[in-house]
């Protein structure tokens, strides 16, 4: 394999560090190792450092591109592109909800806003009491999360809030309630407000930063632009991978074949990559799980104009969460409220309205501020995910029903959030809804709001949390692997990533994939050393 070192702000270089970009290179590859890791986003990332660490020969393969600090130029044009799955627009099969998934080495670890939440204890009893998740117990998980926090640098964010969430503390506060801190994965952090874009400065302590050094100074080998096409099964085994190179125009080279053996596989690909692998590969599945009770956290956003100068674009993305609506006693779907920070690009595209007003809703957007409701999903019968599917090329899509249920969650969703920004000064709210309009107060928004017609393509849902898929559980017939992440019918397969997860989470995944995944590669590289 050709050498080449990284190029991290604060980091030596070093030309042992072996990287292989799979779109450069002429020919076909072979290669053989102890672990094949496929994916290096929170999950695999965190595989690979655990492997490795136990002496393990890692091969790394990411299906995005080799991106570093300088490569990050804060601009979204190429940012989407580079960075995301599918430029960023990827979306269920009905177009209704869009994806914001991460697409190079670090996968969404490299992108997320850094919001670091443990797993919510009432989502734990939840695992433990219905999907058999023996390990799901938050003093067992305490010091795994503990680890995790430590190895990534996650700590309250100790800066006061920029205004975009000082605006939500602030509306929280005038209605009783009040804005939690947000625990955020950095180090010498310069507050430029641009983690969605690629961290410039490296203080965002991502995968790529925190995980993947330890794993190529210990002789990991990385082989970026690789897109894989199916496992290697042989006799209930699964023997290594098969994969083409990804070319310059971001779709795969048919022409270049790339061939992994391993004496062991752990899929890591994330919560619509992984399903999509097995599918791909004809992977057993007698009991018809593969790809369901996949999970969103489905968004609705309002947007609100305020009298002072917000510059949603600058300072920490996020630093103020409420879980105050998260489980609501009647049953019905609880939601977590965030900010959005507000960068042109996405903006344009979700304000609703064309021509000219538009262009007045994007002339105030620097007095825009705006609110995320994240609806809980997979804990009631009307709301019980989707299902990760392959188009006709191959490709994976998720189908993923919008029910009344749900529907009615996002009605109380953006009634909350509406009331919570005119409580704290807002001249105006608009819920991101193609029947909604720009409501002068609480009263209007109110009446406004409860008429909605609540349907998919009307109310603009977002998510950038997908979670299971592959879920975990120790009864094959309710699940894909089981509680030590092994494929139930395929030998030598683990699953590490998020897509192990039978329900959403109620919290921003980035942190309980880290821990979740740091216990089931610790137990893994402990039976692949013998013990």
């Amino acid at each position: 394999m050709t050498q080449r070192p990284f190029d991290f702000i604060g980091h030596a270089f070093d030309t042992r560090w072996q990287h292989v970009d799979a779109g450069a290179q002429p020919g076909d590859l072979q290669l053989e190792g102890d672990v094949v890791v496929i994916g290096t986003g929170a999950g695999g990332g965190t595989a690979a450092y655990c492997l490795a660490r136990a002496g393990l020969d890692v091969i790394l393969l990411e299906e995005g591109p080799l991106r570093t600090a300088r490569d990050f130029k804060l601009q979204e044009r190429s940012a989407y592109p580079e960075l995301y799955q599918e430029a960023a627009a990827r979306k269920t099969a009905d177009k209704a909800i869009a994806i914001l998934q991460g697409r190079a080495v670090g996968g969404s670890t490299l992108v997320n806003w850094t919001t670091s939440l443990r797993t919510p204890e009432p989502t734990l009893d939840h695992w433990h009491q219905h999907h058999g998740w023996s390990m799901a117990d938050a003093a067992a998980m305490a010091p795994w999360f503990a680890d995790a926090e430590a190895r990534h640098g996650v700590m309250p964010w100790p800066t006061p809030p920029n205004p975009n969430n000082a605006i939500l503390g602030r509306g929280l506060a005038a209605l009783g309630g009040q804005g939690k801190v947000v625990p955020r994965n950095v180090s010498g952090c310069w507050n430029l407000g641009a983690c969605g874009l690629g961290c410039p400065t490296n203080a965002k302590q991502s995968a790529l930063v925190a995980l993947l050094p330890t794993v190529l100074d210990r002789g990991g080998r990385l082989l970026s632009r690789v897109r894989v096409d199916r496992l290697r099964i042989v006799g209930g085994r699964v023997e290594g991978v098969e994969a083409q190179a990804i070319g310059p125009s971001g779709h795969a080279d048919a022409g270049r074949r790339i061939s992994v053996r391993a004496r062991h596989v752990v899929l890591a690909a994330g919560a619509i990559g992984s399903p999509a692998i097995l599918l791909r590969s004809g992977a057993p599945d007698p009991h018809d799980r593969l790809g369901r009770q996949t999970c969103l956290h489905p968004v609705v956003m309002s947007a609100a104009t305020m009298p002072e100068r917000v510059s949603g674009h600058a300072g920490a993305p996020q630093t103020v969460y409420s879980d105050d609506y998260l489980w609501p006693t009647d049953g019905g779907a609880g939601f977590k409220l965030e900010v959005s920070p507000v960068y042109p690009m996405i903006a344009a595209l979700v304000l609703r309205g064309h021509g000219a007003a538009h262009a007045a809703a994007m002339a105030e957007l620097d007095h825009a501020q705006i609110t995320l409701a994240l609806l809980r999903d997979g804990f009631h019968p009307e709301s019980v995910g989707g299902r990760v599917r392959l188009d006709r090329y191959g490709h994976p899509q998720l189908d993923y029903p919008l029910t009344p249920y749900l529907f009615e969650g996002m009605r109380r969703a953006y009634l909350t959030m509406a009331e919570l920004q005119f409580a704290a000064g807002a001249k105006s709210v608009l819920p991101i809804h193609d029947d909604a309009a720009p409501y002068r107060s609480w009263a209007e928004a109110r009446q406004a709001i409860a008429a909605l017609p609540m349907q998919a393509l009307r109310a603009k849902v977002v998510s950038a949390h997908v979670m299971g898929g592959c879920a975990l559980s120790p009864d094959a017939k309710d699940g894909v692997a089981n509680l030590q992440g092994r494929h139930h019918q395929l030998d030598k397969l683990s699953i590490i990533d998020g897509s192990i997860f039978p329900t959403s989470i109620g919290a921003n995944p980035q942190l309980s994939i880290y821990a979740f995944a740091a216990r089931l590669a610790e137990g893994l590289a402990s039976e692949l050393k013998g013990g």
